[in-house]
């Protein structure tokens, strides 16, 4: 019999259903037989149950015992009561250390173990199935990347749950995310950051205090193509790393982040409390330190590098620190490259007008603020006939007035409107000299055009100049080109080309020429030029009185021109006195203030019409 208030036993379970069955119509068994019927029933299916219950627990005693999972059995409070193999080898830790460990004990830092105990929390507290995440857990050789598990399994009596620790080993997964993100972040040839990981970085450390103040560096290697095609990409590459590692050797203070931007471009950026001339100092011993030839299969490679420093407070915008980085960088290549250069914020001011100003030549151009502007050419023993005009560009600015072309020419040449300018000028000195001849006839005077070098080797001019010229019912004769010997001496030779091409269809071909090598270009490269124009320092010496050493050189230079053929005349003439030594020496023809420095269209109708009347 069981103990008052136990479970009823299988007897007595028999011996009630037994009594039952008997009272039911129909049965003639005396209840004490079915009461043996039904407690063999009763034993038949307890041992079925038990048989099942045994193997339940044989097999998850297997799976658990088995498992490539670590597993921990705890007791309602957390506390671990019984561990797998597989736990054990993941942790590296002895069964008999993890027993009696609370599962939260087993996090490495702080934050794994409130991350474990709120999960042992809600398995307790709000009835939450189960709880994952991904935290470090104590091993013997240190923290390990862990998938953590936590599940509830209910307890013997109405409302406990004993939580159930179950962990799978992704520290390999961990390493290798980290390897993926490390090469993501980091430039593979150098090992430096790249520039995802410097934009990040500068968006971080542009959040720190105002009162700190930020240094940017901008690097580049001088002339690297030159090694690059030299020597080949390879010792090219060693030699990017010989430059990351001085430059990280250099910039150790100030939080420096040395980081690689481009091919052969390096960044630095810095922030605390520190002046320009700490960065300068810094940069300094950088370039010092990469003027040192780098030693390469024998070799002793020369690496130089420029550098543009901008040190601004911390407050400044992103996109104003990397502008000025640039823009100081720009500035130390042009000055000569191999050093470096400040931004400079008041004539960084000055520029960025000068920028304004060449971001919209082409809304000028095609609004009609450009205008002719003329330097008439006059025989010398005819002073009031002209024999030529040079044409050239003015930029009649709505807010700025009158702008000379060498005011507005370079900065069409960084913007891509030199050709467009060109093309315009040539165009409309063919349509002016075509109103002249019609208006003066013979006494009208040539026109020449200086055309801009990209304009001259423009695979289009020919047939521009041609389409001109035949709009216009002008002869060839009537267009003359001016170039000078740094055209002549391009590399490529497309410029002499361009010029050969267009005197077969006509055109005059007018050389300026400084000194004895410019007129030797004629022969050298049988240029097809009839007219010289002597410039400069030979020109300016007679200007005052007769310096008979300049007297001596110029009249070589004439002599030189009269046995090519030519015909010769000068520029920059500044007086009549000077007109006059001038033609004394044998010029034929000369431009300059003593006419007058330019002119209009009307100013040259009116030379004209006087020379006619």
């Amino acid at each position: 019999m069981p103990e008052p208030g136990a479970e009823p036993g299988l007897v007595e379970i028999a011996q009630r259903w037994a009594n039952t069955l008997a009272d039911t119509k129909g049965v003639s068994l005396p209840s004490k037989e079915l009461e043996s019927i039904l407690l063999d029933v009763a034993r038949d299916v307890h041992e079925r149950y038990e048989r099942v219950r045994d193997a339940a627990v044989l097999r998850f005693t297997a799976l658990y015992s088995a498992s490539p999972v670590g597993i921990a059995l705890a007791d309602p409070g957390g506390v671990i009561v019984e561990t797998n193999p597989a736990l054990v080898r993941i942790l590296g830790r002895k069964a008999e250390t993890l027993r009696g460990l609370s599962i939260p004990g087993l996090g490495a830092t702080e934050r794994d173990v409130e991350s474990l105990r709120d999960g042992v929390a809600e398995l307790a507290d709000h009835e939450v199935s189960r709880f994952r995440e991904r935290i470090k857990l104590e091993h013997t050789d240190g923290p390990l990347w862990v998938h953590v598990t936590l599940a509830r399994l209910p307890g013997d009596g109405e409302g406990t749950v004993f939580p159930v620790l179950m962990i799978e080993d992704v520290n390999e997964v961990h390493l290798l995310q980290e390897t993926l993100r490390h090469q993501n972040l980091h430039d593979p040839l150098t090992g430096l950051p790249n520039a995802s990981q410097f934009d990040a970085k500068l968006e971080t450390t542009l959040s720190v205090g105002a009162d700190e103040q930020l240094g940017l560096v901008y690097l580049d290697i001088d002339g690297f193509k030159v090694i690059n095609d030299g020597l080949g990409a390879g010792v090219g590459d060693q030699v990017l790393r010989k430059v990351a590692g001085k430059l990280a050797s250099v910039f150790t203070r100030h939080d420096a982040f040395v980081a690689r931007l481009t091919g052969d471009g390096f960044a630095v950026l810095m922030h605390g409390h520190f002046t320009p001339t700490d960065i300068i100092a810094m940069v300094e011993e950088a370039l010092e330190e990469l003027g040192e030839p780098i030693y390469l299969e024998g070799q002793g490679i020369g690496v130089s590098a420029s550098a543009g420093i901008v040190v601004k407070p911390a407050s400044d915008a992103r996109g104003e620190l990397l502008r000025a980085a640039e823009i100081a960088l720009h500035r130390a290549k042009e000055a000569g490259k191999a050093q470096w250069m400040l931004f400079d914020p008041e004539l960084d001011a000055r520029d960025r007008s000068r920028y304004r100003l060449g971001a919209v030549i082409a809304g000028a151009l095609e609004n009609g603020e450009f205008s002719l502007i003329y330097q008439p050419t006059v025989k010398l023993n005819e002073p009031n006939r002209i024999a030529a005009v040079n044409a050239g560009l003015r930029w009649n600015h709505p807010e700025m007035g009158e702008l000379d072309s060498d005011e507005f020419y370079p900065l069409a040449a960084i913007t891509g409107m030199t050709i467009p300018l060109g093309k315009w000028l040539l165009t409309e000195s063919l349509a002016a000299t075509a109103r002249w001849r019609e208006r003066f006839g013979d006494a009208a005077p040539d026109v020449c055009v200086r055309l801009p070098n990209r304009l001259a080797i423009d695979p289009d001019l020919v047939l521009l100049v041609k389409e001109q010229l035949d709009r216009n019912q002008l002869p060839g004769k009537a267009l003359r080109l001016c170039t000078d010997g740094t055209s002549v001496l391009d590399p490529r030779g497309e410029v002499v080309d361009s010029l050969a091409i267009l005197a077969d269809l006509g055109a005059t071909m007018v050389l300026t020429v400084t000194g004895t090598a410019d007129l030797e270009l004629i022969t050298s490269h049988r240029l097809p030029v009839q007219h010289i124009i002597l410039s400069g320092h030979v020109v300016d010496a007679l200007a005052e009185d007769q310096d008979e050493v300049a007297a001596r050189h110029l009249r070589h230079l004439i002599a030189r021109g009269r046995e090519l053929g030519l015909r010769i005349g000068a520029e920059g003439v500044r007086t009549a006195e000077h007109a006059e030594r001038l033609r004394g020496l044998g010029v034929i023809a000369a431009r300059g203030a003593f006419v007058a420095e330019s002119a209009t269209g009307d100013d040259i109708d009116e030379l004209i019409e006087r020379h006619a009347n």
